[in-house]
């Protein structure tokens, strides 16, 4: 199987990031019953890879907003410290490649060649686990076999949708985290924050580390503290009690932090990365990391792995002259951050021109409203390149 034969076998797959839960089947989906909530499917084809997951050393993250700023912070973090990482997340920006990434020093895709070869063993497990995967369980089980075949160190694994029955949740972290509990994917999830909260509290294991970053609502953090007791976490460690940012100050291109772990306090640390939120992000990140390493880490492992993050597609900046920003902000919560944002570190720009494209299942009045729209002398209403993609003339009505 060569490169292009592995993305065809991939593209080809049941996708539900390309369809909504009661979509018919069309060109862009073949047609599969949706069955209730299983891990099992993958369980087969992942015995038959050796059981990968079960070997790597994991730190899972969850949560609804967040959760690819805190991976790959957390990432950088254990570089730093001179570990080997794998790091999957999703979506991907430009190519699928995007997903599965080896760190050290820096956070590079896998290659063609590799991706075509683990996803040609992949296949093979399939068949002979009689067995085939969605799109996300495929790029998943492609991505424990290949971290498992690197030998990583850590594993950093985003959680692609909820978590008790997400994919990635056929592993067994030692730590999970989540970042914090808001309102979405509910055709999925569940349709109030306690259902949400529960399903993405399902990623904590008996024995494991829990760490939770929600503070915004009391009653749902308790909720996660409760669900983590009840999974069996052998720690609980909790924002703000265990962990926090303490001073969150806007520097030129980021912000400067200072954070509080159990076990340390780090002041003054750079993070290259715009967004009051990143600070939250941060803090979480580094608890995280330490409840993985099993210790603090040092002040200049701290301060060189914040400094050596990335974010593409994160309040990115693209250009300058005209001053241009790229933002996945996908959901009410998010792009409140991001107006937040582009009010606290961008103020001085004057005639905001907003360029915004929604999938279906979202509410563009909701979106408008929580990006501040208002305040632009222009908005530009377009449709992403997918089969979700929500009607441009939707976003002018609203």
């Amino acid at each position: 199987m060569d490169y292009e034969q592995a993305l065809a076998n991939l593209y080809g797959r049941v996708n539900l990031e390309t369809q909504r839960l009661n979509d018919p089947p069309d060109a862009f989906r073949p047609p599969r019953q949706l069955e209730v909530p299983s891990l099992d499917r993958l369980r087969r084809v992942m015995a038959y890879l050796g059981d990968p997951q079960l070997d790597l050393p994991i730190l899972h993250i969850t949560g609804t907003n967040g959760k690819g700023s805190t991976a790959r912070m957390a990432t950088s973090l254990l570089v730093s410290s001179g570990r080997s990482v794998g790091l999957f997340t999703s979506p991907d920006l430009q190519r699928v490649n995007e997903r599965l990434a080896s760190a050290g020093p820096t956070i590079e895709p896998i290659s063609d060649a590799e991706f075509a070869d683990v996803a040609a063993t992949m296949a093979l497990a399939e068949q002979a686990a009689g067995e085939h995967c969605s799109f996300f369980e495929a790029i998943t089980a492609m991505a424990y076999r290949w971290f498992s075949d690197l030998a990583v160190e850590a594993a950093v694994i985003e959680v692609g949708v909820g978590g008790r029955w997400d994919a990635t949740n056929v592993a067994n972290a030692g730590v999970a985290a989540i970042t914090n509990i808001e309102l979405d994917h509910q055709e999925y999830l569940g349709t109030t924050k306690e259902e949400i909260a529960t399903e993405k509290a399902g990623i904590i294991k008996p024995g494991a580390t829990a760490v939770l970053g929600e503070t915004a609502d009391p009653a749902i953090a308790a909720l996660l503290h409760q669900r983590a007791v009840e999974h069996g976490a052998s720690l609980i460690w909790q924002r703000d009690l265990d962990f926090a940012c303490e001073r969150n100050r806007l520097a030129l291109a980021g912000r400067v932090v200072d954070l509080r772990t159990p076990g340390a306090r780090y002041d003054d640390v750079f993070v290259p990365l715009h967004g009051r939120h990143q600070g939250d992000n941060a803090a979480l990140a580094l608890a995280a990391v330490e409840a993985f390493v099993g210790e603090p880490l040092s002040a200049a492992d701290v301060v060189n792995g914040f400094a050596a993050v990335t974010h593409p597609g994160r309040m990115e900046v693209l250009g300058r002259r005209p001053l241009v920003l790229l933002d996945g902000a996908h959901n009410p919560a998010g792009a409140r951050a991001a107006a937040v944002t582009l009010n606290e570190e961008f103020a001085a720009v004057t005639g905001r021109v907003l360029v915004l494209g929604l999938l279906s299942g979202r509410d563009p009045k909701a979106m408008l409203e929580a990006l501040e729209a208002s305040r632009a002398k222009l908005v530009v209403a377009v449709a992403p390149p997918s089969p979700r993609a929500l009607d441009p003339e939707l976003l002018v009505r609203a």
